[in-house]
């Protein structure tokens, strides 16, 4: 249990990175600002709000990534291995743009503006970034 929430704080912080150096990939955060404002957040509901809006999406994001992906990897291994791997950036991109058709259902809405740049770049970003946070906080090790 531990591991998964390890794994979706990493999520978070990765999508963060994302949104930040991507101007295509926004979170809409204010529903969840409006919740923390009204429960006691007081003046720090903003920043409570973004950081729960990010936790949720890496959520999302983690569950879609634990679930779906690895029923489309070996459906699409045959293509994976004639294009020497770079097809799973397509599935990257295609794992974000679900979770962002999937956060379209929920107060926190995870928006990407074209399909493909904007995702595939994003994909790119937050596997470099899962990769080193979760080297550096031991998410991927076997106990």
């Amino acid at each position: 249990m531990l591991r998964f929430l390890i794994r979706v704080v990493v999520n978070a912080i990765a999508l963060w990175v994302a949104s930040w150096i991507l101007p295509g990939i926004k979170i809409n955060s204010t529903a969840v600002a409006d919740l923390a404002a009204n429960h006691g957040a007081g003046q720090h509901s903003d920043l409570v709000g973004v950081v729960l809006a990010y936790l949720f999406i890496g959520l999302i994001f983690g569950l879609v990534n634990a679930l779906v992906r690895p029923i489309i990897e070996v459906l699409s291994l045959p293509v994976t291995c004639l294009t020497l791997g770079l097809f799973a950036l397509i599935i990257n991109a295609a794992m974000l743009a679900l979770t962002a058709w999937l956060s379209g259902y929920t107060p926190v809405h995870l928006t990407i503006n074209s399909f493909f740049w904007t995702a595939i770049f994003g994909a790119i970003i937050i596997s470099i970034v899962s990769a080193v946070m979760g080297w550096i906080l031991g998410a991927n090790r076997k106990r």
